[in-house]
């Protein structure tokens, strides 16, 4: 399987949506976009919960009749366009958001409860909305003068307004490496402090500025375990907006086995395939949500050692917790 499939397969990663980023700065068609009548918002309130159905089987979407009852002074971001849909997203205040939720016959879902109940579009969609909302919500003032900044190119861009500084400020991204090392048919697995009791996950840490993500696998590995690694290659990724980052997964090999925690993991242990079938199946020991491409990470693993399937073994386990990172 190609590393374009394995990030399809990890949640919030599976959007077929043209953002058309050509058009943003065309606010006159931006603005003729959302008053079409297959415009459809996405609803958010300040907290970042969408409004979805009851059920949580989908979002909830307004059409443009009913953001104008809502509220007509809202200003929404444009997302992109889906099957001849034109997407925008829409934060509302606590009150309006309430309205909202009462005409639409729906409920607020936060984003990771969200992304192991809606389906893959709904679910990539609510994920690149909420990440957009959050940096708006946290870009007010230019960090270069400290001049109020205003929302531009369909809120992709946010333009000090002061004219001797003029600094664009774009959405952030923060990247995050994710690793499961290998050595002689064993994993390498850990426990952050505020984890549960035996419930392990791979490794992962933010990148670091001029450093290459090989690097960054490198040191962090070494800097949580004690572990080195020798060799690491890509394996998949996947959108991780708590709040802004991007995890980059990767496969790789120690060539010291040795552990030597540092101070971020309460412990770390090499698994066999023995130790992972047994402690699963027994429930002594428990890994990532599947939400998490960390889930993948060990399922991969598992196949590509064992040939066996890691949901044979967590049918019975759930947690909202992902990775250590």
């Amino acid at each position: 399987m190609t590393s374009s499939l394995r990030s399809r397969a990890n949640v919030f990663a599976a959007l077929e949506l043209d953002r058309c980023a050509e058009q943003r700065e065309d606010a006159a068609w931006v603005a003729a976009r959302a008053e079409e009548p297959t415009a459809r918002y996405l609803i958010l309130r300040p907290d970042g919960g969408a409004l979805v159905a009851k059920e949580r089987s989908r979002l909830l979407h307004l059409d443009r009749a009913a953001r104008e009852r809502i509220n007509p002074a809202a200003n929404p971001s444009f997302l992109g366009c889906a099957d001849n849909t034109h997407h925008f997203a829409l934060t509302l205040d606590d009150q309006a958001a309430t309205r909202a939720a009462t005409e639409a016959g729906g409920e607020f879902l936060d984003l990771r409860s969200a992304g192991g109940a809606l389906p893959a579009f709904d679910a990539g969609l609510f994920a690149y909305a909420r990440g957009l909302a959050h940096w708006q919500q946290r870009t007010r003032w230019c960090s270069a003068c400290g001049t109020p900044v205003q929302l531009e190119a369909a809120g992709h861009r946010a333009q000090c307004t002061n004219a001797q500084c003029g600094v664009a400020h774009f959405p952030r991204t923060d990247p995050a490496i994710i690793v499961i090392v290998s050595h002689q048919g064993r994993c390498l697995l850990g426990r952050g402090p505020q984890w549960p009791e035996r419930r392990y996950s791979t490794l992962a840490g933010f990148v670091e500025p001029g450093e290459s993500l090989e690097d960054a696998v490198r040191r962090e590995v070494f800097e949580e375990a004690g572990v080195r690694v020798a060799h690491s290659d890509y394996h998949s990724s996947q959108p991780w907006p708590f709040p802004a980052s991007i995890m980059l997964g990767f496969t790789a090999t120690a060539e010291d086995p040795t552990i030597r925690l540092g101070s971020e993991l309460a412990e770390a242990h090499w698994f066999s395939v023995d130790d992972l079938v047994t402690g699963l199946r027994s429930e002594q020991i428990k890994v990532s949500s599947p939400l998490s491409v960390s889930y993948k990470l060990i399922e991969h693993w598992l196949r590509e050692t064992a040939n066996i399937e890691l949901s044979s073994l967590t049918d019975r386990q759930s947690s909202p917790i992902t990775t250590n990172g």
